[in-house]
């Protein structure tokens, strides 16, 4: 999908299309002040655009979420810090994640497409994966035609764009679904590798992160191409036996995984990064009230999507960028908040609270379908945990700093 959050939100504001707009940050006051300038009688469409926030009267350190196309023409991007995104593009409306929304859109337009290709693989919010090779009329056009029936079908379902790669196997695919952005298709055949995919940077692989490209560069290697131009010996001893194998595979083009409709959750979670540092004894009571509702906000998740889990665990970073997670195993599945809070507020028992905290973090893991025997079988004999050998009681602080 097209830079599918602002996406979601310019439908709600169609005023701010063909404008940079930034998407990051929590929503709640920035909503009720936007609809302060809805004028009587009129709708959000009717809001002035210079009602809207600006991205440069930001302070703060959250991050940017997604932006507009005219945004990114600034050199504006997602995971980039918004103090850093106001210096290229201060004028640039800011609008804060509605999550709710996009999940909406999200399972609107992958009901779309499976109605047309049901061999679909869910990625994420935004982006799926499509096996066209048994879908009626599918090679027409070498699959051109097939994409260009679901740009259609999900614009006159959601009244959003998106952009296709099309090609004999996911690694490409999803290289040139970024090619023709937005609302284009890129068909790319396995003779097109030397001229449509060689010239790339690395950066370009799904799977080459920022390191292993800093080392790639560090050995001259810039392009797929000139990844693809070194032995497979090389890379192994360069970046190990399963990496470097991995590099050579991807560089020229080959890639055996199928398109898998059915994939289990290993976890889920919820985090937030707050605004300003926050301690657990001066901001206790801010802590506690943001780590309830993510419990909450937790337990809604994997309800909604029909799940439970029996290992709770928490993550923290600190204002030094330092991570601490621990976590605990309950004896029974649960999807219930307060479980989700109470054991979470142990694992917190075990973790330092002296320093200031950037982020807070509550996860559940070893997931279960709700409905599935595993989940529903009584706990073993003798499986307690230490989790449920503690008092069920509120947690008692550790040093007067557990929130």
């Amino acid at each position: 999908m097209d830079a599918f959050f602002a996406s979601v939100e310019l439908l709600r504001y169609p005023q701010l299309k063909g404008l940079p707009v930034v998407i990051g940050g929590a929503r709640r006051q920035v909503d009720e002040a936007i609809r302060r300038h809805v004028p009587e009688g009129g709708s959000l469409a009717d809001i002035p655009v210079d009602a809207f926030p600006r991205l440069k009267d930001y302070v703060g350190r959250g991050v940017i979420t997604t932006a507009t196309y005219p945004a990114r023409t600034f050199g504006v991007g997602s995971a980039m810090g918004m103090m850093k995104a106001a210096k290229l593009c201060p004028q640039a409306i800011l609008l804060p994640v509605d999550f709710e929304e996009v999940r909406r859109y999200s399972r609107l337009f992958k009901k779309t497409i499976r109605e047309i290709a049901p061999l679909m693989e869910d990625r994420g919010v935004d982006e799926v994966y499509i096996d066209f090779t048994d879908v009626p009329g599918g090679q027409r056009e070498g699959g051109r035609v097939l994409a260009r029936l679901i740009q259609k079908s999900i614009f006159q379902a959601t009244g959003l764009t998106c952009s296709i790669g099309v090609a004999p196997n996911k690694l490409i695919a999803k290289m040139a679904s970024e090619f023709e952005k937005p609302n284009g298709i890129s068909v790319v055949h396995e003779a097109d590798l030397q001229t449509r995919i060689w010239p790339l940077p690395c950066r370009k692989v799904n799977g080459i992160g920022p390191k292993a490209d800093e080392k790639l560069q560090q050995h001259g290697i810039h392009t797929v191409g000139e990844l693809a131009a070194r032995e497979r010996d090389w890379l192994v001893a360069n970046f190990g036996k399963s990496t470097g194998a991995w590099m050579h595979e991807v560089a020229w083009g080959r890639d055996n995984r199928p398109v898998v409709t059915e994939s289990e959750p290993v976890s889920m979670s919820r985090e937030t990064t707050f605004e300003r540092d926050l301690h657990a004894v001066r901001d206790r009571a801010e802590l506690g009230a943001i780590f309830t509702h993510l419990c909450e906000k937790l337990a809604e998740d994997l309800q909604r999507k029909g799940y439970v889990g029996k290992t709770i665990g928490i993550k923290l970073r600190y204002d030094d960028f330092k991570i601490a997670t621990r976590d605990q195993t309950v004896a029974t599945f649960t999807a219930d908040g307060k479980t989700i809070r109470q054991t979470a507020g142990h694992c917190l028992k075990r973790v330092p609270l002296e320093r200031p905290l950037r982020l807070l973090g509550v996860r559940v893991g070893s997931l279960a379908k709700a409905d599935s025997p595993q989940a529903n079988s009584a706990a073993q004999p003798g499986g307690a945990t230490r989790a449920t050998r503690l008092r069920a009681e509120e947690p008692e602080p550790v040093n007067g700093s557990l929130f």
